[in-house]
């Protein structure tokens, strides 16, 4: 709804839809990609903070941090080629997708805390509230959606 004083136009409340914040990168595979994306991901979620007023504790900040970690290190060891990492996120909520070159789809193990490694998935799926993978023209693309709120 919009009201005019004066001539001035004086918005009040949302009348179209904002969009989400979105960024990506591209990452290569040297050394310190990783590194480098979880870098990416603290600088955008300072920019939630700043414009989205989204408010993000250490326990979602870290989460972020984690899963951008997991994705994007199952991508540097399963693919051939650059991997892209796409961040999305609101006040409420931020979602980590990361393409690759490899069209394999990631097996989920069942919990065995006897097992060695291969424990990156299980870690994505306890932090996050909604995973999904799926095959595209380049490869495939893992998804997750994580709760900034707490909630």
């Amino acid at each position: 709804m919009t009201y005019r004083l004066d001539g001035v136009v004086i918005p009040t409340g949302f009348d179209v839809p904002v969009e989400p914040l979105r960024r990506a990168a591209h990452f290569t595979g040297e050394p310190g990609c990783i590194a480098e994306a979880r870098h990416f991901a603290a600088q955008f979620l300072d920019q939630l903070r700043t414009e989205w007023c989204a408010t993000i504790d250490a326990k979602a900040e870290g989460a972020v941090l984690l899963v951008v970690s997991e994705l994007v290190t199952n991508a540097d060891r399963h693919s051939t080629g650059p991997y892209i990492l796409e961040l999305e996120g609101t006040d409420t909520t931020l979602t980590v997708a990361v393409y690759d070159s490899n069209g394999t789809l990631p097996r989920v193990f069942p919990r065995d805390p006897q097992r060695i490694g291969r424990h990156g998935l299980e870690i994505v799926r306890a932090l996050a509230r909604e995973v999904g993978v799926e095959r595209v023209p380049v490869g495939k693309r893992v998804r997750a959606v994580i709760d900034l709120t707490g909630g």
